[in-house]
């Protein structure tokens, strides 16, 4: 009777060759003078993440238009129910929220600081934070005169922001757009960029999953 060749058990384990994805990052601006660098940190993730943008109405007197990049789409509080029409329908800041892998927001200003360490959501992106999971990055960029930065009720917004689990990126000293020295102004675009991809790169993303 012939035999039956037993089958190798000691198979080499098939590789699957999985290409990380994009990160997904929402970037933000609120009502700063800092906002007219937005389209420059805009450029400098878009050529390395899908990025989609968030600006409130104080932060577009500041942002030109076209300095932001035509492969990122720029929403306003306009466009929150704007494509909303009945129950169903997708609602924008949710729609954000479950998009985004990674939230930063530069500048931040001291109005929407006092905002999201109140739990307040008034227009489309203090809505996106109020409904934004947590356990993913959350990184802030804050710009405002020296005298709000040093302001006490600053660092009482800071610490609830800091409970929360988001990350700050410290202004920096020199001259504001008042005219005063002092500390407040909103780190440059640059070093904003390096921060977050240095973090991505220590905290990588698997291929079909969120940070």
């Amino acid at each position: 009777m012939a035999q039956v060749e037993p089958v190798n058990s000691h198979l080499e384990p098939v590789q699957a060759n999985v290409t990380p994805r994009r990160p997904r990052i929402l970037l933000a601006a609120s009502g700063s003078v800092a906002a007219i660098k937005f389209g420059n940190l805009c450029h400098c993730f878009s050529e390395w993440a899908d990025v989609k943008a968030v600006a409130t109405k104080s932060a577009l007197h500041f942002i030109d238009s076209v300095t932001i990049p035509e492969d990122v789409i720029l929403y306003t509080d306009e466009d929150e129910w704007s494509s909303w029409s009945k129950i169903g329908d997708n609602v924008l800041h949710i729609e954000l929220r479950k998009w985004a892998d990674l939230i930063v927001i530069a500048p931040l200003s001291a109005n929407t600081l006092g905002k999201i360490a109140g739990g307040l959501c008034d227009n489309l992106l203090t809505c996106v934070i109020r409904a934004w999971d947590y356990n993913k990055p959350l990184f802030v960029a804050p710009a405002m005169n020296t005298f709000m930065w040093n302001n006490p009720f600053t660092e009482k917004h800071l610490l609830s922001i800091d409970e929360l689990g988001i990350t700050l990126i410290p202004p920096v000293t020199k001259r504001l757009a008042c005219g005063d020295y002092g500390n407040g102004a909103m780190a440059e675009p640059s070093l904003i960029y390096k921060t977050i991809r240095l973090f991505l790169e220590s905290h990588p993303l698997s291929a079909g999953s969120n940070v």
